[in-house]
């Protein structure tokens, strides 16, 4: 079996040289998880990229555990703590105007954090973290606390239209 570092070198090696197939696709890593409505999330996730006037290269989501997500965030952002999402970007916005890239959502933390933050269920917490990874591949920043509270606005609307895409 490969280890998790190899496998994520691999992949980010394979990411630069293959993209823009305009692929949304679901991976889990060292975690048991299946999403539910995987048709809808890509098509939120297109609809999302198209409200931004950009479409959709290769996006991987990838759920893993909180640890597999702490080593990445030790290994490539040199952040001792855990996080619930990480996004690598390979979006093309000047040119092309593409999305593309690796988010990475801690599935545990996820849970976690849907309790401590009050959000109605799991799925919505999943919600915003999967549109908070879209949002930083269309270059938004949540660095400061406008920025954080900007995201968050982009974030709640994301939501309300996912829920309505589901009820069409």
């Amino acid at each position: 079996m490969i280890k998790f570092e190899r496998f994520f070198e691999l992949k980010c090696e394979y990411r630069k040289k293959v993209r823009n197939n305009n692929m949304i696709l679901f991976f889990t890593q060292n975690i048991s998880y299946k999403i539910q409505q995987k048709r809808f999330y890509k098509q939120w996730i297109k609809d999302i990229a198209k409200q931004h006037n950009v479409s959709n290269g290769d996006i991987n989501i990838i759920f893993c555990s909180a640890d597999d997500l702490l080593n990445i965030n030790k290994r490539f952002l040199n952040h001792d703590y855990h996080t619930d999402v990480i996004t690598f970007d390979y979006s093309d916005l000047t040119s092309k105007r593409i999305i593309a890239g690796d988010i990475y959502i801690g599935i545990e933390t996820v849970r976690t954090n849907a309790k401590v933050y009050g959000a109605s269920s799991f799925e919505q917490e999943l919600r915003r973290v999967i549109a908070h990874g879209i949002f930083h591949l269309l270059g938004f920043s949540d660095k400061t606390p406008e920025d954080q509270a900007y995201m968050r606005n982009l974030e709640e609307v994301a939501i309300k239209r996912f829920d309505e895409m589901c009820v069409q």
